[in-house]
């Protein structure tokens, strides 16, 4: 069975205007990364933890905000390494302000093999995309659930 995660697409309207949120993920090996890097807010499910739960945990862990709102489902997704994201769609509320973005962290060994464990955010930065701009930052494999939602949103963009 694959290895399943869960995240939220969130977005804003501004007038006929789309925009979606992304995070970029932290620690050394994206630092210098930034097209085909971004992402939407995610993490694996925890046993026994309910999928939407999931998501809303990732997202409150990732963006330091509390995550209030109205979530639509928006699908599955297999990514090229084989897991499989659960995404649910949620419109931003005035508090989700990215300039305020605060992470959780991990800890890796770095650089590797010098016996240092250093600590990194998981998420180092999020901003507000354009869809057009957003295809171009997101993942490869999560370019998918930007369409899906504008479609959801019967907006062909």
């Amino acid at each position: 069975m694959p290895v399943r995660s869960a995240g939220l697409l969130i977005y804003r309207l501004f007038g006929r205007r789309l925009e979606f949120l992304l995070v970029h993920p932290g620690g050394p090996f994206w630092a210098k990364k930034d097209e085909g890097a971004w992402s939407i807010p995610k993490g694996l499910i925890e046993a026994g933890e309910n999928e939407l739960s999931a998501a809303i945990r990732e997202a409150q862990e990732e963006l330091g905000v509390d995550i209030q709102g109205a979530f639509a489902p928006l699908g599955e997704y297999r990514q090229p390494g084989g897991k499989l994201v659960v995404v649910w769609s949620m419109e931003a509320n005035a508090a989700l302000d990215v300039e305020t973005v605060h992470s959780s962290e991990f800890q890796i060994e770095w650089p590797p093999r010098s016996g240092r464990i250093q600590s990194f955010p998981e998420v180092d930065r999020a901003a507000w995309f354009a869809p057009a701009e957003a295809e171009i930052k997101i993942l490869k494999g999560q370019a998918a659930m930007l369409a899906d939602l504008a479609k959801q949103l019967g907006r062909d963009r």
